[in-house]
């Protein structure tokens, strides 16, 4: 026979996802900073910028967070796009992130899920999400998220404007 032990399994916080408030600014940044380091890359972001972009005179992005812990635990940026041909709006999930040790949660999930009815709100008709080509873990979790792998054809060119 053998006796019965309670086992304790840290949980998961609760974790509610809102829209940025100004007081988020750092936490945000030090977060692009941390996808910006795991992509290779340095940001250039500053809560500055951030200030301008969210709460400035032409707001330009929409940033979800996900809170938990009495921390932000994740992010998401949106950012609008169009289609003129088609009379389409839509809205890129330009960047998507889960601190370690809180992946494989839902975070990311419920993230996606709050940017697909802020996008509706804004009365867009598609969200939009791209990943690098051999992210293969990334691929995987958007098609499981039900988006549409489409090819990118084309160049996109770029003019810096000093």
């Amino acid at each position: 026979m053998t006796e019965d032990t309670d086992i304790t399994l840290p949980r998961p916080p609760v974790v509610s996802i809102r829209h940025a408030r100004k007081d988020d600014l750092a936490e945000i940044n030090e977060m692009i900073g941390l996808l910006a380091a795991h992509q290779g890359d340095a940001s250039e972001m500053t809560p500055d910028k951030l200030r301008r972009d969210l709460f400035g005179p032409i707001p330009w992005i929409t940033v979800l967070v996900a809170e938990g812990d009495e921390q932000l635990l994740g992010y998401a940026i949106l950012v609008p796009l169009y289609r003129a041909a088609e009379a389409r709006r839509g809205m890129d999930l330009h960047h998507l992130f889960v601190r370690d040790g809180h992946r494989g949660n839902g975070i990311g999930q419920h993230l996606i899920s709050r940017a697909r009815d802020v996008a509706r709100q804004a009365g867009c008709d598609y969200l939009s999400v791209s990943a690098t080509t051999g992210n293969f873990a990334a691929h995987r979790f958007y098609e499981q998220m039900e988006f549409k792998p489409r090819p990118v054809t084309g160049m996109r060119f770029l003019q810096a404007l000093a």
